[in-house]
């Protein structure tokens, strides 16, 4: 059990590490989709060097030491006021410490040593794991819970001003929702009714966040993981109710044969050329084969002996 619990929080924390843009796999993705953006701002760099360097030569004849200083410091200017931000990022700019405004998608430009750009946000829906372990029900039962959370940022100003890590604040508000839920319900219910117990987490975990700018989107319990005991208990509890009402359906249907078999008694008994056909039915379905011997009472052959007499007296 310890070492499935261990695995469990390994598979979590890799989850969540692969999920989250600071993840080394994450970041790697976004540094491979900024090469283009990079070579753009190398490109301008050189670009503007070598007209500041031209105009030099244009105007002195010649490009020395002062030519080339001036025009690092006007190409390393342009670069710095010049950003470029990708489809589904937005831009922070800040003036002086104060917020100035939201940048991008695109190119676009500030203030050279007064308008600097502090964060960059990926407005894409993200999917966070995160869990409860040991979390004691409302009938004392410990669980441990995994569920996976997808959300996005749709206000990028309050969710760089308003708070500090706000992804680290969303997952932090998701295990604490996750185990006040759990504490609120018993077992059979937890168990039972999952999707319920999505939707609560969904709503509770959207008044919590929507003043961070954060949205989200659904909230799914991926697996839950009960003491081996408990299992063992409920298990037999499911089997004794099956068992029990595989008990009842049957007592059912023999009461409803008993009742048919009554009645069909009840009509033989009121009609003695129906019983007298039926006796020759079963005589029949007996000898149709032709592998054995039928016994016949002397009470039925006196009856088919008075049924054939009647038949020849009345040819």
């Amino acid at each position: 059990m310890g070492s499935s619990k261990k695995e469990r929080r390994i598979s979590s924390a890799a989850s969540h590490f692969e999920a989250s843009p600071s993840g080394r796999q994450d970041v790697a993705l976004q540094r491979a989709s900024r090469n283009g953006i990079y070579f753009f701002q190398m490109a301008l760099f050189f670009i503007a060097f070598g007209l500041v360097c031209l105009a030099f030569f244009l105007l002195a004849g010649s490009v020395g030491f002062v030519a080339v200083a001036v025009a690092s410091v006007v190409a390393l200017l342009l670069v710095s006021c010049t950003h470029v931000a990708q489809q589904w990022e937005r831009v922070v700019v800040m003036r002086l410490g104060r917020f100035k405004c939201v940048k991008g998608p695109g190119i676009f430009f500030t203030v050279p040593l007064v308008d600097y750009c502090t964060m960059r946000v990926d407005q894409r829906i993200r999917s966070t794991a995160f869990g409860a372990e040991e979390t004691l029900t409302a009938d004392l039962v410990p669980l441990d819970v995994d569920a996976v959370l997808f959300w996005m940022v749709h206000d990028t100003e309050k969710a760089c001003t308003v708070v500090d890590d706000y992804e680290l604040l969303v997952l932090q508000s998701s295990q604490t929702i996750l185990r006040d839920a759990i504490g609120r319900a018993n077992v059979a219910e937890v168990t039972s009714r999952r999707e319920q117990l999505d939707r609560e987490l969904k709503r509770l975990l959207e008044d919590k966040v929507a003043p961070w700018g954060v949205t989200v989107l659904s909230v799914e319990i991926r697996d839950i993981l009960m003491p081996k005991e408990l299992q063992d208990v409920m298990s037999m509890e499911a089997q004794a109710e099956q068992k029990r009402k595989a008990r009842v359906v049957l007592m059912e249907a023999e009461q409803d044969i008993s009742e048919m078999m009554g009645g069909i008694a009840s009509a033989y008994d009121q009609d003695d050329k129906a019983m007298q056909l039926r006796q020759m039915h079963l005589l029949y379905e007996g000898v149709k084969e032709g592998r054995g011997a039928v016994v016949v009472p002397s009470s039925w052959g006196d009856s088919f002996g008075e049924q054939v007499g009647k038949g020849i007296a009345g040819e």
